[in-house]
C-alpha cells in the first residue's frame, strides 16, 4: 500500500458557552416539570468534585448540538456567576424524536488529568483514491475514533487522507499519525498478545477499505425469487 496514509487533526477553532442554572429538585417527576418548561436537565460530574444537578435551556442546547464541534470541544458552562470547563460525556435523546433531548451529563477537564474522548473522522481524498480509480467503492468501517489525552490536545476531528488507498487494501488503528499527546484506547488493549510477524492484534481494526463492488448476477437473482416464493408458500 506504500506509506502509511495521513491523518491529520485540526485544533479546536470554535468557542462553545453553555448558560446553565442550578437545580435542587431532583426525581423524576422533577424532570418531567423541567422538560415541560423547555429546560434540559442535566447533571456536572467530575475532577473529584460532588456532582452538580443543572437545567439547561432547550432550544439553546439544540443550536449547539447542530455543530459537530459542539461533541469534540472544551466547552464553557457558565452556572449562575461560576464558570466550569467541561466536555459533553453522554446524551439522551427521545427515542422517536432525535431533536427532544431527555437528559445531558457533562465531565468537568482537569487540565492535568488525560481523558477519554470519542471525536469524528473526517476522510478526504476518496474521488482521487487509487482503489475507487481501479473500480472500487470505499467502505468507511468508523466514522468516529476514541482517543485519550490532556484537555490541551484534544483536536476537534481527525482527518483521515484515503487518495493513495489501493484496491483490496485497509487502513488500520495503527496506521494513524496522531498528533503529540494523543493515543487510541483500543490499541493498548492488545499489546500483551503474541502476534506473528506481519500479524494484527484483533484491537487493531479497519477504519476504512476499498473494494470490489458485489456484482449480482441472474442466478443469484433467481435464488432470491425462489426464495421469496418459498415464503410465500409457508
Amino acid at each position: 500500500m506504500g506509506k502509511s496514509p495521513l491523518f491529520l487533526e485540526k485544533k479546536m477553532e470554535n468557542l462553545f458557552e453553555v448558560q446553565a442554572e442550578a437545580r435542587t429538585d431532583e426525581g423524576k417527576g422533577a424532570s418531567r416539570r423541567l422538560r415541560h418548561a423547555g429546560k434540559v436537565p442535566a447533571v456536572v460530574y467530575g475532577a473529584e468534585k460532588e456532582p452538580v444537578s443543572i437545567a439547561l435551556d432547550h432550544n439553546q442546547f439544540i443550536r449547539h448540538l447542530a455543530e459537530e464541534a459542539f461533541y469534540a470541544h472544551i466547552l464553557t458552562l457558565n452556572i449562575g456567576k461560576k464558570k466550569e470547563q467541561v466536555v459533553l460525556k453522554d446524551l439522551q435523546r427521545h427515542p422517536a424524536n432525535d431533536n427532544k433531548i431527555i437528559h445531558a451529563d457533562f465531565l468537568r477537564v482537569d487540565a492535568k488529568h488525560e481523558m477519554t474522548m470519542t471525536v469524528p473522522l473526517h476522510f478526504i481524498g476518496e474521488e482521487k483514491a487509487v482503489g475507487v480509480k481501479a473500480g472500487g467503492v470505499v467502505s468507511h468501517v468508523m466514522t468516529e475514533v476514541e482517543i485519550a489525552c490532556l484537555p490541551a490536545d484534544l483536536p476537534e476531528f481527525i482527518e483521515v487522507d484515503i487518495s493513495k488507498l489501493e484496491l483490496d487494501h485497509a487502513i488500520h488503528l495503527s496506521e494513524l499519525v496522531l498528533p503529540k499527546g494523543v493515543s487510541l484506547p483500543a490499541l493498548s488493549h492488545g499489546q500483551e498478545e503474541h502476534l506473528e510477524e506481519g500479524e494484527r492484534s484483533a484491537y487493531d481494526q479497519a477504519v476504512v477499505n476499498i473494494h470490489m463492488p458485489r456484482v449480482h448476477s441472474v442466478d443469484d437473482e433467481a435464488e432470491d425469487a425462489e426464495g421469496d416464493e418459498e415464503a410465500t408458500e409457508e
